[in-house]
């Protein structure tokens, strides 16, 4: 199981604490020095819908130009710009065997998942 995201985000901190408390065995992989892989990326827009992935709520999407927002429109312009800022990518992104167990940090989710 890996848990990617980046380690000063607030939801990371708590999904990481949730999993140490509970004895789940989770890699970190921190998109700011690991970077990400486009594979990898293909791999969840084809799993969860490219909106879902982006946060378009954050202040990195926030701070784009708006005619980078607008040219995002599809899986591969939205690989494109998370494989550019990689801290739009909503996070944590719990994956186990290449498939994406959760998006985001809920507690009950988690519960549910993984006891």
């Amino acid at each position: 199981m890996k848990l990617y995201g980046i380690p000063n985000c607030n939801t990371v901190k708590k999904a990481r604490a949730w999993l140490a408390e509970h004895r789940v065995i989770a890699d970190f992989h921190d998109f700011k020095k690991e970077g990400v892989d486009p594979a990898l990326l293909s791999s969840w827009v084809e799993q969860l819908p490219w909106e879902r992935l982006v946060n378009r709520s954050g202040m990195t999407w926030r701070n784009l130009d708006e005619q980078v927002k607008a040219s995002v429109q599809d899986n591969a312009s939205a690989v494109k710009l998370m494989m550019e800022k990689p801290s739009v990518i909503k996070r944590p992104v719990l994956v186990d065997n290449g498939k994406i167990l959760s998006l985001g940090f809920d507690e009950a989710n988690y519960h549910n998942l993984l006891k």
